[in-house]
């Protein structure tokens, strides 16, 4: 990233780096954590005596709610009482939750004081839906607060990359997650339920080593010199951490509520390769159980890792070229979201036949490579518009966005199950004497419809992008009592 030298040529200290280095390794662990449950469903549902896939939506669905519920009280309490105390809270909460979602259902073989408890049952299905909902309101504080980091730490022009790489690894983390977990369970043999232990404490690590090191300005930071603190000030001034919050200025922001809806339609699109993409590679194409379709099962995830640094450099690249923020968050977001939509109407082309199974990664994969282009764009352009206010901005956002993806969490598999259904009754029988064949060509019938849902949702996405303006913030100055 490029630097300045001060007035006195002092070379500025790079603690900003270390600060990315944090929010990356976080952003890491929240999609480490998040992408865990879709790829051990299987032991879950045995574990709960479930049938089938669909019928852990719920507690999918409860994660998504309870994450898009608390973005903003947890914006706010970044805003508030500024990232560090926020972030480390609710890392630890989450971290509690995670661990605490490996013991749903049986447990065996629990050794106490040297006595051994043969078997008992922790919780059930409701119980998991709880876990999960608690879950999610730890990990909704992520992201808002990685946002007011960053405006904290960095100047404009370099904002846009440092979002960028944020996004980089936690789409790099939720596409190796699939592999990693066949890894453990498969190849070392460790349970599932101690996955989710170990991936809890992965979190608690990360707090402690946080807490030492991290402060939540520049000016509070010992380790940071005059030339990096006038690095950092150069171009938006000082990042203050108290005072109101003025809602009504933000919820009447034409631009605060293009991004809030534009994300809606992106985690509607996307949020089927992080919670259904697995399943569906297992019972369309035989995937379970291989390392390449668990390379498979993460592709648009990996392709993000991509599309979020490319997108980041561009949207930089465009600003610091023209001056023009405007189109410059703009652009790639339209172009984005126009492509990854293609991508999705692509998919009900590809034939569910095993020897098709590499065009359709493919084809999936890219389409999580344009909407992670947007990715950068889209949470510089949260810093852009609420500047200070930035991470109540960016929960806003997530906390509407991921309506939608609660909303295909729990509407994707009720499509498919109509189909499943409809099918059965064409052959007069029960959905359980439906051949495997017939069921599995009618849940691909419901797949189908569901791409062209989430292409037709990723071109209302780039109606909100002509709605954003990131060239005009929300007035600092006018501060809510």
């Amino acid at each position: 990233m490029a630097e300045v030298s001060s007035p006195t040529m002092v070379r500025p200290t790079r603690v900003r780096l270390g600060v990315l280095a944090f929010v990356c390794a976080l952003a890491m662990i929240t999609y480490l954590d998040r992408a865990c449950f879709p790829n051990v469903q299987d032991s879950v549902r045995t574990s709960l005596n479930l049938e089938r896939v669909e019928d852990l939506w719920l507690p999918l669905s409860a994660f998504q709610l309870a994450y898009a519920l608390f973005e903003v009280p947890t914006g706010w309490l970044g805003d508030r009482f500024g990232p560090r105390k926020t972030l480390i809270r609710i890392v630890l909460w989450w971290s509690f939750f995670i661990a605490l979602t490996g013991m749903v259902g049986t447990v065996t073989g629990i050794v106490t004081f040297g006595y051994p408890i043969p078997e008992f049952t922790l919780y059930g299905f409701w119980g998991l839906v709880t876990v999960r909902f608690l879950f999610g309101i730890g990990e909704a504080g992520a992201f808002p607060n990685i946002a007011r980091s960053l405006y904290n730490w960095f100047p404009l022009r370099e904002r846009g990359r440092a979002a960028g790489m944020v996004w980089m690894s936690a789409r790099l983390m939720g596409g190796l997650t699939p592999l990693i977990v066949i890894l453990l369970i498969g190849k070392m043999h460790i349970h599932w339920r101690a996955v989710f232990l170990l991936f809890g404490s992965i979190g608690v690590t990360w707090a402690v080593a946080f807490a030492y090191w991290f402060r939540n300005t520049p000016d509070e930071h010992s380790r940071v010199n005059e030339a990096e603190r006038d690095l950092i000030h150069s171009d938006r001034g000082t990042a203050e951490i108290h005072g109101g919050i003025p809602w009504r200025l933000l919820f009447s922001n034409r631009s605060v509520w293009a991004l809030c809806l534009m994300y809606v339609c992106g985690n509607y699109s996307w949020y089927f390769s992080m919670n259904y993409l697995p399943a569906f590679l297992d019972e369309q194409y035989g995937m379970k159980g291989d390392e390449f379709g668990a390379i498979y099962k993460g592709g648009p995830l990996l392709m993000g890792l991509a599309g979020c640094f490319i997108g980041g450099w561009l949207t930089d690249r465009w600003i610091r070229r023209t001056g023009d923020r405007k189109w410059g968050r703009r652009v790639y977001g339209i172009g984005g979201h126009g492509l990854a939509a293609v991508c999705m109407l692509a998919c009900i082309f590809i034939p569910s036949v095993h020897g098709f199974v590499w065009l359709f990664a493919l084809v999936i994969a890219l389409s999580g490579f344009f909407n992670d282009v947007t990715m950068a764009p889209t949470w510089a352009a949260c810093q852009d518009v609420g500047k200070r206010y930035s991470a109540i901005v960016s929960g806003c956002m997530n906390m509407i966005g991921n309506l939608g993806g609660a909303t295909t969490t729990a509407l994707s598999p009720w499509i498919v199950k109509l189909f499943i259904e409809r099918e059965a009754l064409a052959h007069g029988v029960k959905v359980a004497e439906l051949s495997p064949q017939l069921k599995s060509a009618a849940a691909r019938a419901g797949w189908n419809l569901n791409f062209a849902i989430y292409a037709a949702v990723y071109l209302l996405a780039i109606v909100f992008w002509l709605n954003v303006n990131a060239a005009k913030p929300v007035p600092q100055e006018q501060v809510a009592n």
